[in-house]
């Protein structure tokens, strides 16, 4: 019988303490490839200190007017002064009262 998601989490984390010493270990063996060694020191830090945030390509909130256009069309579409308000449909269950 296959072992629930849980129980599996729960047997890797079990192996923590092993495997960042096993991390360490190739990160500090000099005769270790040199990649080998970044992506040991990679992974520590990324488990340690987190994944640095990516900048999301075309985000331009430098461009207030713009930006607080896609704003208001995400918020309420309908809102008078979005131009583009006819091509976006209505919210469901919006219509005659």
């Amino acid at each position: 019988m296959a072992k629930a998601p849980t129980e599996i989490r729960s047997l890797a984390r079990s192996h923590t303490e092993t495997a960042i010493n096993a991390l360490v270990g190739i990160m500090n063996q000099p005769e270790a490839p040199a990649a080998a060694r970044v992506s040991a020191a990679s992974v520590l830090l990324d488990r340690g200190w987190g994944k640095p945030t990516q900048p999301i390509s075309g985000d331009d909130e430098s461009d207030p007017i713009r930006f607080e256009v896609i704003k208001r069309m995400i918020v309420d579409p309908h809102a008078a002064g979005n131009t583009d308000s006819e091509s976006v449909p209505a919210p469901a269950g919006a219509g005659a009262v």
